[in-house]
């Protein structure tokens, strides 16, 4: 296992050497297409590389043909790439027609600047690179998009060329498959093709409107996750979708999230915020009473919508969105419990992942950043906690030095779904910030007061995320217990409508989900639809079906199974529903 860790990690890093160089050589192939161009940065990606420049016109389609065709030249002229150090003073003298290299030397702490050269072309860079040109296998050119200077909005929106490079041309096309297979998920695409939700510009970008089969869905996710909960001791909790501003000034938010805030409203002279955060108004709640130390640990769950503003650049269908409702729980402990409480909460986002379909993720823990609250000492005891709970459960983790939040430590998930791909998911985090800010306390065996440990939580994410992962992880085709329509009856002819009903009651009086399709179109065509529609199963009724009293079962794949009666494709459905079957 080491020894493939280690040629695992050795391949990551060639590659990233090379798509590095492949930038560069990108960025000579625009210059020579483009005299005029300015340069911004070029890195490599996990995936590929990126250059942004700044060019006297909107880049198309074709000009990535041409860009890649001079690139595939460059490669050729086997040009070596040669590392140079020389003074700012000269650096800049070299780059005195380049804007934005010369705002990134002037802000390099050393008195020397790396360059590298290849061929004609030379540019700012630490490196390292390939060789020489030679060593670029196989590229591709993927795609162009906007990119503001630095991230920042108020900075000039720079073109973005992505591309990618791996080292045999069958890893490439393999790669191209796969952008291809995630382009057929996109869950904006699915989401309008199978009526599940929509975004509305006009309305307010980042808002989400959930159509009936969304909803449904939604409420099945939901009220399995209520259940599981119950199971697990947590209570459930409700709390306003706004609160004065002083709230959010003692919990920090107006502090450290007022970027990410909405602006305050004005009512009989109070401000008023809308929430970007559950958790102060589950603290109120706890503060209602005085707490003993047998009353803990408490579990307190809530669906909870909360509003951030994110900007327009940023903003993609279910995954980054402005208004989400988040899976929220915390839970309010002792000290002496925080470890069983991690170890509770992390094996139940393990549950929750498995019985969706994710049987990979990725865990890391992430430790105390240079800012923070509280002293090092509980810093220290609360990562120790999260480690043990880690190591009691047997789960593989990365430690992610200085990424914990600076309320305290946190552990989280990363899903992958079919495709391979990471998404953001489950996360467990230790806050002593909170219960400091609001002096939040239990009454201990020694009769005194003593601060409780805050643990916030998800198991799923956001609803709006974790739905939009889920649509591209089963490209649309749930599995039967969460499809919004399980069964699509298909009756032949006219004569055979009766029956069909007749099967469909019987069905949805056990719970399952059924539509009849009694349009006069061409049977070929209902089912051609329905399978577009991604339904698990089309009972198909005509006169054999009707004499018989069974149903000729279809699957959405187009496999026909042998005709069933009625009972005993009842009950396999419901089986597959009871048990929450994946395929």
């Amino acid at each position: 296992m080491a020894d493939k860790e280690t040629k695992d990690a050795g391949k990551l890093e060639r590659l990233e050497v090379m798509r590095h160089s492949a930038s560069h050589i990108m960025a000579e192939a625009v210059s020579s297409l483009f005299p005029d161009v300015k340069f911004g940065i070029g890195p490599a990606t996990a995936d590929g590389f990126y250059y942004d420049f700044q060019l006297p016109r909107t880049l198309t389609p074709d000009d990535l043909s041409a860009i890649e065709a001079k690139m595939q030249k460059i490669i050729a002229e086997d040009l070596p790439f040669i590392r140079e150090e020389v003074d700012k003073k000269t650096a800049r003298s070299m780059f005195s027609a380049q804007p934005y290299k010369l705002e990134i030397i002037d802000e390099l702490p050393d008195k020397t600047v790396t360059i590298y050269r290849q061929g004609s072309f030379t540019d700012l860079c630490r490196g390292p690179h390939v060789a020489s040109t030679r060593q670029i296998k196989a590229i591709k050119l993927l795609s162009i998009a906007g990119a503001y200077w630095r991230g920042d909005e108020h900075r000039p929106m720079l073109q973005r060329i992505y591309g990618t490079a791996f080292e045999t041309k069958e890893e490439l096309e393999k790669y191209i498959n796969k952008l291809a297979e995630a382009a057929k998920r996109d869950h904006r695409k699915l989401g309008k093709a199978l009526d599940l939700f929509s975004l509305h510009e006009e309305a307010g970008a980042g808002l989400v409107y959930w159509h009936p089969k969304g909803a449904l869905i939604r409420h099945i996710i939901e009220d399995f996750w209520k259940k599981e909960h119950f199971k697990r001791g947590y209570d459930l909790l409700y709390t306003p979708h706004i609160a004065r501003v002083e709230l959010w000034k003692t919990s920090g938010h107006w502090e450290f999230y007022r970027d990410a805030m909405y602006t305050p409203m004005e009512m009989e002279e109070q401000e008023f915020l809308i929430k970007p955060m559950n958790c102060p108004g589950h603290i109120l709640i706890y503060k209602t009473q005085l707490r003993s130390y047998r009353q803990l640990p408490l579990r307190w769950a809530e669906l909870g919508t909360v509003y951030r503003w994110e900007r327009s650049g940023v903003l993609h269908g279910l995954t980054r969105v402005r208004g989400f409702t988040q899976d929220d729980a915390h839970i309010f402990c002792r000290p002496d419990q925080l470890e069983d409480e991690v170890v509770g909460v992390v094996d139940f986002a393990r549950f929750m992942l498995k019985t969706f379909g994710f049987e990979e993720y990725e865990v890391k823990l992430s430790t105390r950043p240079e800012k923070y609250a509280g002293t090092v000492e509980v810093w220290e005891h609360a990562t120790q906690m999260l480690k043990g709970a880690l190591n009691r459960l047997q789960i593989p983790y990365e430690v992610d030095p200085g990424e914990g939040t600076f309320y305290g430590p946190k552990i989280d998930i990363s899903l992958k779904d079919s495709l391979g791909r990471t998404w953001q998911g489950p996360t467990t985090q230790v806050d002593f910030n909170l219960p400091e800010r609001f002096d939040v306390n239990y009454v201990g065996e020694d009769g005194l007061e003593h601060r409780v440990v805050m643990i916030h939580r998800t198991v799923l994410g956001s609803m709006e995320r974790f739905l939009g992962c889920l649509i591209e992880h089963y490209a649309g085709a749930f599995p039967v217990w969460l499809a919004p329509v399980q069964v699509m009856i298909i009756p032949i002819a006219d004569q055979h409508h009766d029956y069909a009903r007749k099967v469909a009651a019987e069905l949805k009086s056990e719970g399952i989900r059924v539509e009849v399709d009694e349009r006069s179109e061409r049977m070929n065509l209902k089912i051609r639809e329905a399978q577009l529609q991604k339904i698990p199963y089309m009972l198909i009724v005509g006169d054999e079906e009707v004499g018989s009293s069974t149903v000729s079962v279809r699957l959405r794949s187009g496999k026909t199974l042998k005709a069933q009666l009625l009972p005993q494709f009842r009950d396999n459905i419901k089986k597959e529903v009871d048990t929450k079957a994946i395929v």
